[in-house]
């Protein structure tokens, strides 16, 4: 029989999870005034205001996790990073009868293995897919790196928190340096692991996330993330310094066409899984790079990204969060629910200085959050524990506090955090060009390039035309 929501109530709630992603899932739930029960390796300060109740514990730790959610009578269980996934936390939570938003560990695979990723698209022959070949040995990386022909980019297969890709000509320059990263990145012999090589693409990269109950996949907003660590997209990677959204929901650079076509990659690929008896259901994640082909799968994560959660679900409008997530759990989604406000996001991170590479831990942060709010901005908490004082924060390893400001238009949605930047004291870094008009223009001109078309307006002209694009090699 098909599960049904519990009546004249919210359900039970259990986040797992504790950062700047879960922050804003639990802020959204709490706007349902559903019970919040959170399940996370440390205390985050949001989220503990919240909660009834908060367990610190790995979110690998499935078996405590599943007891602890049938001790508090969960009647739904909502996973935030894909760790939890894919250490199979959805599979025990639903051995217990826990209705659960997030994908088995087989499932999971479509972000655990990229390698999976790419060659699930390949079987079922579904479009968007670069060249790549999955390479276990160093002769068999330096074959893969000839057949390219062309700029190329490593990825390491499994998990890496957002950091486990090297760009040609960003990270790395010659083939000979591509050859030896791939080496370094391989295990000693006998011992499983792989790494993808792929073509490396030509365009702007968008992210498209989807709420998916087994077989329908309902869009949310485009959000654009920024990965690297400084202005003007120089340094290493991060697992997203900020992001911004439009009030169409579409993208500067990205017409309704590219957004269809995108859409239909993500169905296909939940019909894939599907076809191999892996029913997806959660909320699944495109990364794409928009290129004169159209848009090319990039990744697929398993889960909300982060920051690009943040961006979406302080728009969401639909009728009642834990219910819709309820139907993500159930597999029958009514599309009604699914409704956000047509207003632009900008979302900054405030990280450790020093962040990726080098963070320094325990810096204060003191927040003015009444200041904060009153300029329209939302405060999400990451990678931080409770200060000393009132509204402080001691910084941690990662991403510490995301400002995202709502507004009519982007400009003013990044004129606000910026403002709200100033209520908070302590030393910290920040990309402060993150959707500024300058470097979103800069993107639009770039895509422009790529496609050799004459400006286009993404609402009133869905396609395009012009002269055939340049190829991506020359």
């Amino acid at each position: 029989m098909p599960m049904s929501a519990p009546t004249m109530r919210r359900p039970r709630t259990l986040l797992v999870g504790g950062g700047g992603r879960e922050h804003a899932i639990g802020s959204a739930l709490s706007r349902s005034e559903a019970p919040l029960f959170v399940a996370a390796p440390q205390v985050n300060p949001g989220l503990k205001a919240l909660a009834e109740d908060y367990l610190v514990v790995p979110v690998e730790d499935r078996t405590r996790i599943a007891r602890w959610a049938q001790e508090r009578s969960i009647e739904l269980a909502v996973l935030g990073p894909e760790a939890a996934i894919a250490a199979g936390v959805a599979d025990e939570l639903r051995a217990a009868k826990v209705p659960t938003v997030g994908p088995s560990a087989a499932a999971g695979r479509i972000e655990t293995s990229k390698s999976f990723a790419r060659e699930l698209m390949e079987r079922h022959h579904i479009p968007g897919r670069p060249r790549f070949r999955t390479v276990t040995s160093a002769g068999a990386a330096r074959e893969a790196i000839q057949a390219m022909e062309g700029p190329f980019v490593v990825k390491a297969s499994g998990l890496a928190q957002g950091k486990g890709v090297w760009v040609q000509g960003s990270d790395f320059e010659s083939a000979e340096e591509g050859a030896a990263l791939i080496e370094k990145l391989l295990p000693p012999a006998g011992k499983e692991k792989a790494v993808v090589v792929e073509e490396r693409l030509d365009g702007e990269e968008f992210s498209l996330l989807a709420f998916v109950d087994g077989s329908s996949v309902h869009p949310m907003p485009l959000v654009q993330d920024y990965k690297r660590a400084l202005e003007g997209n120089r340094g290493p990677n991060t697992g997203g310094m900020g992001s911004y959204s439009e009030r169409d929901h579409l993208l500067p650079f990205v017409t309704r066409s590219d957004h269809e076509s995108a859409v239909e990659i993500m169905r296909g690929v939940v019909g894939a899984l599907r076809a191999e008896q892996m029913e997806y259901r959660g909320v699944l994640y495109g990364g794409f790079m928009l290129t004169a082909q159209g848009p090319q799968v990039l990744e697929f994560n398993a889960r909300f990204g982060d920051p690009e959660a943040l961006n979406v679900l302080t728009l969401f409008d639909g009728t009642d969060f834990a219910d819709l997530l309820f139907q993500v759990a159930a597999g029958r989604i009514d599309a009604s629910h699914v409704s956000f406000r047509r207003r632009a996001t900008v979302c900054k991170y405030v990280v450790p200085k020093g962040y990726p590479s080098d963070p320094k831990k325990g810096a204060q942060l003191n927040l003015d959050r009444r200041a904060i709010q009153d300029l329209g901005v939302t405060v999400y908490f990451g990678s931080v524990t409770a200060g000393p004082q009132r509204n402080s924060v001691l910084t941690g390893t990662s991403r510490a506090v995301a400002l995202v400001g709502e507004a009519s238009a982007r400009k003013e949605a990044e004129a606000r955090v910026e403002q709200a930047l100033a209520h908070i004291e302590g030393t910290f870094d920040v990309r402060h060009d993150i959707g500024t008009a300058g470097d979103v223009n800069a993107r639009v001109e770039h895509m422009m390039h790529i496609l050799g078309t004459a400006p286009f307006d993404p609402v009133k002209n869905p396609t395009r035309s012009g002269p055939a694009p340049p190829p991506i090699f020359t």
